[in-house]
């Protein structure tokens, strides 16, 4: 296979481009999903994500009207990523309440370096370029998310966030393991479907339906909204669609500028300030996936 770089073929950038409008995609979500915690608790934020993920992509299934593949590797494929995933969102969700933002977004792109670690026990081992833009990566994502001051003891939040990391790491594998033998549009729609039933009795709990309430819902809605249809519907699909071609080190690190695409929206919208240290990281980030596309080999075409 060739580079994707250099003497690549625009069919070749198709994955890359796909996962980077993930990257947007996911960054704009981060907001609102800080947002939607003004007004519900995170089960509740995640049940009705998952539930309008579902109705988004039923219409588009049936427009496409292309088999499914296996069904026994669709079930089998929906049941593992979408647990990998429910458990993987919600952990990040909740972890929200108990720590920063910043710290947040950063503990969850330690993804970007577990893919690689975890993918060498299933025969995923990457290029020696994987791990040197690991490393570029993991120092920009640090500059970016953690101020000079902040504190990494780690508590409740933080070890949530870690766990969040390791099973998003997992969702991406399995993703690499399915997107390939099924069609990825029924494949996102199944992971979300399981996310919404597994979601369902934990709606119950107390400190869940104490917040829960019409108006809060309605209140809510324009970010889970925007986080069901956008952030789950398009760009898990976007995601799955792009692995079925693209090496899942690889990847994660395109995903992983979620984070950067983060800090600019937080300035574009919200007026936050980027200081030089962010600009650097943003900078090391772009750097690492560029370095990363260009030296490392495709696995599929």
């Amino acid at each position: 296979m060739s580079p994707v770089g250099g003497g690549g073929t625009l069919a070749g950038l198709a994955g890359p481009a796909m996962l980077l409008l993930t990257a947007v995609i996911w960054g704009a979500g981060f907001l609102a999903q800080q947002l939607g915690m003004d007004h519900v608790g995170p089960w509740t934020f995640g049940v009705v994500r998952n539930a309008l993920a579902v109705l988004a992509l039923l219409p588009v299934i049936a427009w496409r009207r292309r088999p499914v593949g296996s069904r026994r590797a669709l079930a089998i494929g929906s049941v593992a990523c979408g647990t990998a995933l429910f458990t993987a969102s919600m952990a990040q969700q909740v972890g929200l309440q108990y720590t920063t933002a910043g710290l947040s977004g950063f503990l969850t792109a330690v993804y970007v370096l577990l893919v690689p670690v975890f993918g060498c026990f299933v025969g995923r081992r990457p290029p020696r370029a994987v791990w040197t833009g690991v490393a570029i990566a993991l120092c920009g994502l640090f500059a970016i998310c953690v101020g000079p001051d902040a504190s990494l003891a780690v508590g409740r939040g933080e070890a949530l966030t870690l766990l969040c990391s390791a099973l998003f790491a997992v969702q991406i594998l399995c993703i690499d393991r399915f997107a390939a033998d099924v069609d990825p549009v029924a494949l996102s729609a199944g992971e979300f479907f399981v996310g919404f039933v597994e979601g369902i009795p934990f709606v119950a709990l107390p400190s869940e339906s104490a917040r829960l309430s019409l108006a809060a819902v309605r209140a809510a809605l324009p970010a889970i909204g925007f986080a069901g249809i956008l952030s789950s519907g398009v760009a898990y699909t976007l995601q799955t669609v792009a692995q079925s071609r693209t090496p899942p080190a690889v990847a994660s690190l395109l995903m992983s500028l979620e984070a950067v695409f983060a800090a600019l929206f937080g300035w574009a919208l919200l007026g936050q300030t980027l200081s030089p240290r962010q600009l650097a990281g943003c900078a090391a980030v772009f750097v690492a996936v560029v370095f990363v596309q260009l030296r490392a080999p495709e696995r599929r075409s």
